[in-house]
């Protein structure tokens, strides 16, 4: 990074699976700030904050659920107005069933359960397709 590169952005994620009924599934989220994008729960890391409890926070703000978290599986990379963006991606697992209600309804609109192949059709960029369909071995044909 040189003096005049713009400062990366880092971010963390769950790629959350459910339990009891919806066990088989992932949570994804509808985020209404940016016209219902389909994504996996995530967010930026605060000031002293690493990526595992930056992950663990993001996803209780967005889906209102305290996972238990297993091990990172990935990374995405994307640009953000010029500036580059970085998240890092952990596996978790619900504890129990219960209903996902985001914590923070200004930015997430909805959430919902979907099979991994449902989620790869569903979700809106590439890179969360890329690594959702590479982790549970879904064809790229399944996808967008």
């Amino acid at each position: 990074m040189t003096e005049t590169s713009p400062k990366p952005i880092r971010a963390a994620g769950g790629i959350v699976r459910g339990a009891g009924q919806n066990t088989g599934k992932l949570l994804v989220v509808r985020r209404r700030r940016y016209g219902g994008e389909v994504g996996l729960p995530k967010g930026k890391l605060v000031e002293g904050e690493d990526e595992a409890a930056a992950a663990l926070r993001e996803v209780e703000e967005e889906t209102g659920l305290r996972p238990v978290l297993r091990q990172h599986v990935g990374r995405t990379h994307y640009s953000v107005h010029g500036r580059p963006k970085t998240v890092a991606y952990f596996m978790m697992d619900a504890i129990d069933d219960d209903v996902a209600r985001p914590s923070d309804t200004g930015e997430i609109e909805a959430t919902e359960w979907l099979t991994p192949g449902e989620a790869v059709a569903a979700l809106t960029h590439d890179d969360d397709r890329r690594l959702v369909a590479g982790i549970f071995g879904i064809a790229k044909e399944a996808g967008r």
